[in-house]
């Protein structure tokens, strides 16, 4: 089958639900079905709908289709030298293009690069009338629709199936280093924010049970000065390249120091304090202390107080109870603009009902 043909088979299918208000729940791999509120729907499969349409090395840019598996086109890009720079985590054999840009999720690299919504040059959505929407570009300077592109990073899906996306990608770095060095979190965090003010070509860091792990990334000089200047013990490349592997999968021993205890994700300015890990469980911090990560019984209100006191928010990323809502809860204005947008793009309702918030 065309991928014409799979495109009008999508544009009926949606176009039917509409008419009869019936969910649909978009899927690629199901790589990360898990994640948001519990799935509903009749599943509208997107994984026929593949390949990469457009790749221009030259240009820093790459087109694929939605049901692009997210292992072939990293392949093609290391192929040319270069890569998703936000480091997407596949979380499953089955990762698509598609379902990378609806979770929105990003990487270690993500403190130095940016997050996958950075990326985002341009969109083609398929909306819940069945019409073909085009946003955005295939260049780095065409900005028009721009700002509709990267809304859709993120969205899990809500206001419509993303047919292709085009991607801006970055070469890889000519050299890396891993550091290890034992710290207290507090100790951690402090020197964290001191390197960031520092032209020290760092591009990732992790700190869990007494261990801050750095990876700098570069130009052979600039990472071997660095090297120098902060010290610590040295990894060995294989040994590193599967350390930040299992760290963007979740595969770490310490996301599995609590069991299946709920996990939670703090997003946090970089300069709040340090926090205690809840009582027997874990607490994992990456982004340059942006971003952490806690596992254990919590309480979710006093958990979500306490990130907005600090100025962030809280997210149950897998597991536990979600009946206090997975997204820290929207103020009013944003929320009104979200079911604006819900209501614009998706007028019936039919696509991921629910999914991030229950109300939209």
């Amino acid at each position: 089958m065309t991928m014409d043909a799979i495109a009008n088979r999508f544009r009926q299918r949606i176009v039917a639900a509409g008419a009869a208000r019936t969910p649909l729940r978009v899927r690629g791999g199901g790589s990360k079905d898990w994640y948001g509120q519990t799935p509903e729907g009749e599943v509208l499969e997107t994984s026929d709908y593949r390949g990469i349409v457009a790749y221009e090395p030259t240009e820093l840019v790459v087109t694929a289709r939605c049901g692009t598996p997210l292992r072939e086109l990293e392949e093609e890009l290391a192929r040319q030298g270069q890569m998703l720079a936000f480091e997407p985590p596949h979380f499953g054999p089955g990762a698509t293009v598609g379902g990378m840009l609806a979770a929105g999720l990003s990487g270690p690299r993500r403190q130095a690069a940016g997050a996958v919504r950075d990326f985002v040059l341009g969109a083609v959505l398929m909306d819940g009338r069945g019409d073909t929407l085009r946003f955005g570009g295939q260049v780095m300077k065409n900005v028009a629709g721009y700002d509709v592109s990267r809304l859709l990073a993120g969205s899990l899906g809500m206001l419509g199936l993303v047919l292709e996306v085009s991607l801006k990608v970055l070469p890889r770095p000519t050299a890396e280093a891993t550091l290890r060095l034992e710290l207290a979190q507090e100790d951690a965090l402090l020197r964290l924010n001191q390197w960031a003010g520092q032209p020290l070509p760092l591009s990732a860091s992790a700190w869990c049970d007494g261990v801050l792990t750095l990876r700098l990334s570069g130009a052979q000089a600039a990472v071997a000065a660095a090297v120098r200047r902060i010290g610590g013990e040295t990894l060995a490349p294989h040994v590193a390249g599967q350390w930040w592997s299992d760290l963007r999968e979740h595969r770490h021993a310490c996301f599995d120091a609590a069991g299946d205890a709920p996990l939670w994700r703090l997003s946090l300015p970089s300069t709040a304090p340090a926090l205690p890990a809840p009582e027997g469980g874990m607490q994992l911090i990456e982004w340059g202390g942006s971003q952490r990560w806690l596992r254990g019984a919590v309480d979710p209100l006093a958990l979500r107080a306490q990130a907005a006191e600090l100025g962030g928010h809280a997210t149950l990323f897998r597991g536990g109870d979600k009946r206090h809502g997975v997204f820290q809860p929207l103020a009013p204005a944003v929320q009104a603009i979200h079911r604006n947008l819900k209501q614009y793009f998706d007028p019936a309702g039919v696509f991921n009902p629910g999914r991030m918030y229950r109300e939209l």
